[in-house]
């Protein structure tokens, strides 16, 4: 099955609590995408999610943090498909060295993982 996989800087703006750390339901929020996309090639359609079944937050995520959230459909049935996410950090910001001064880490971090389910109506399916 296909994998599909956005990366996205976390911004200033995605900081939520102090020490410029992210709030996990940005995780989320990409799986989100993910999710829509992978029903997009899928089915020719953005369908629904119906519901997360696993969530597994691993290690922080700052504002500057690279991150790359891949997803997979596992599982298809008449309406539903079965997904699987992943997020990985993979370039850090280095104040400590300068302003812009940033780190593409050679093995990437596992910041989050979850499973769910998403719906796409009969009627709706073009493929």
């Amino acid at each position: 099955m296909e994998k599909v996989m956005i990366r996205v800087r976390m911004s200033s703006h995605d900081a939520h609590y102090g020490g410029n750390l992210v709030d996990g339901a940005k995780m989320l929020q990409l799986f989100g995408d993910v999710a829509t996309e992978l029903l997009i090639r899928n089915d020719g359609d953005e369908g629904l999610f119906k519901a997360y079944d696993m969530v597994e937050f691993m290690a922080p995520v700052y504002a500057g943090d690279f991150i790359e959230a891949t997803g997979e459909i596992i599982k298809t049935g008449n309406t539903s498909r079965k997904m699987i996410f992943e997020a990985r950090k993979v370039i850090v910001p280095r104040p400590d060295i300068s302003e812009s001064a940033a780190d593409v880490l050679e093995e990437p971090v596992v910041v989050c993982r979850a499973s769910g389910t998403c719906v796409v109506p009969k009627d709706s399916q073009r493929k």
